[in-house]
C-alpha cells in the first residue's frame, strides 16, 4: 500500500500550522478566509484551531 501524497487534512487539526503550502491552503478554505486573515488571526491567538475559529468569528 503506498503513501497517500497528496493529503487532504492536517495530521493535527487541533493546530494550524503555516509552514506548509497545502495546510495554509487547506485552513484558508476550511476558514473561508485568506492567507492573509489567517496569518494575522495565528499571529494573534497562536497555532490552536480553537482560538483562530474564534478569532475569525469575533472578527466579523
Amino acid at each position: 500500500m503506498s503513501d497517500n501524497l497528496k493529503r487532504k487534512r492536517p495530521q493535527d487539526s487541533s493546530k494550524i500550522s503555516l509552514t506548509e503550502d497545502w495546510e495554509v491552503q487547506y485552513w484558508c478554505k476550511e476558514l473561508g478566509v485568506s492567507y492573509q486573515k489567517l496569518y494575522a488571526a495565528v499571529r494573534k491567538v497562536g497555532h490552536s484551531t480553537a482560538k483562530v475559529r474564534q478569532y475569525i468569528k469575533d472578527s466579523k
